[in-house]
């Protein structure tokens, strides 16, 4: 999968589940507060995150995700694990 088509599937389930407009959705916003996101949020990131892309998230792994560049890059490395193996 690539860079590209990771970003496009991650915008398209963020605006889904999380009712926030694309344009808003850009790579240096903060991901907390444009998706508003609380601690039952998180949970319901990370399960969509398992459902979309097949890997267990760890609490964790979003200490130093702020960004959504950061959060394309985090998953697009463990994408490439998964694929890897």
């Amino acid at each position: 999968m690539s860079h590209t088509e990771i970003i496009e599937k991650v915008n398209l389930f963020l605006v889904e589940e999380f009712e926030v407009e694309q344009d808003a959705i850009t790579p240096d916003a903060i991901l907390k507060d444009t998706l508003g996101l609380d601690s039952l949020d998180y949970i319901d990131l990370v399960v969509v995150i398992e459902n979309n892309f097949g890997f267990k998230v760890k609490p964790e792994d979003f200490v130093g995700i702020s960004t959504f560049q950061d959060f394309y890059e985090y998953i697009a490395s463990r994408v490439g694990e998964k694929e890897a193996v």
